[in-house]
């Protein structure tokens, strides 16, 4: 059996475990093959720290994706995150369509905002941008934030199942996506979780987990890592969003217990490797 390899085309922070110094990990202990296109390199990530370096690497990201074309390869999933620009919106869509073919599961976080809020450097016409790509995605994994923005609808802070149900079905159906992951929801008090729509199979399913109070830079790139991660090892979509609900939620305790400042993100490294387990007995 061979090796699948997801591409994850992300920034890269020095300090605070987010994007791809989440993702290469997570998905490399699942068994993945996990290539990377970096969109910047930064010395930490922008949220609570002041005063980071910042690399711009647009101009090498179609360059990247042709070289691979030329060498025939083959990516089994393109897994994209947090995009700083138009410009680079539109590069991802042209390194997608210049390397998925049939076989390729597209999964897009289309990393926008949070609380209600685009993130800061985002204009109000970012959205209709992230929209456009995540036309060309089999699966979709936004929050609430971005689900409220991706359909151009008043931002709930709480929405129940009624409008879960409801989001989650036009996402699906106005943005053309086979599925749908809706993160940051509690259907349950004192829960928080996620809600999967797959459109193929017809189902909803709402994985949780208790809610600990805090703000945790990087738990949205844990939480789409970790289902990229199940989703590449055969799990369902259903199946997947409850592995990474947990595996967030293991996360979470860990760093709350342990009293870390957020700002450095999960501490998911003690984790890794019950997290790869569950995939692969020879651990």
């Amino acid at each position: 059996m061979s090796t699948p390899r997801v591409l994850a085309i992300h920034d890269i922070s020095g300090v605070g475990r987010c994007s791809l110094t989440v993702a290469l990990p997570v998905l490399s202990v699942a068994g993945i093959e996990c290539s990377v296109l970096p969109t910047a390199v930064l010395s930490t990530h922008t949220g609570e720290f002041e005063g980071y370096t910042f690399r711009d690497l647009t101009d090498d990201l179609l360059p990247a994706a042709q070289h691979w074309k030329s060498l025939d390869l083959h990516f089994d999933a393109i897994y994209t995150g947090y995009l700083g620009s138009f410009q680079q919106v539109e590069l991802v869509k042209q390194a997608i369509e210049l390397l998925a073919d049939d076989d390729t599961l597209v999964i897009v976080d289309p990393v926008m905002g949070d609380c209600g809020e685009l993130y800061p450097g985002f204009s109000h016409d970012y959205p209709a941008q992230m929209r456009s790509l995540c036309a060309l995605a089999d699966v979709i994994v936004p929050n609430v934030t971005e689900a409220s923005l991706l359909l151009n609808r008043p931002y709930l802070p709480q929405p129940d199942a009624d409008d879960i149900k409801d989001i989650l079905t036009r996402l699906c159906e106005d943005l053309g996506v086979c599925s749908a992951v809706l993160t940051g929801v509690s259907l349950t008090p004192g829960t928080l979780g996620a809600v999967s729509r797959d459109t193929k199979m017809g189902e909803m399913s709402y994985s949780s987990a208790p809610e600990i109070d805090g703000m945790y830079h990087g738990s949205g790139d844990l939480f789409c890592s970790a289902l990229v991660a199940a989703i590449m090892n055969g799990y369902s979509l259903q199946d997947a969003s409850k592995v990474a609900v947990d595996y967030v939620a293991e996360c979470v305790q860990r760093t709350s217990k342990a009293g870390t400042p957020t700002r450095f993100g999960l501490l998911f490294e003690a984790g890794l490797v019950d997290f790869g387990r569950q995939f692969h007995k020879i651990y």
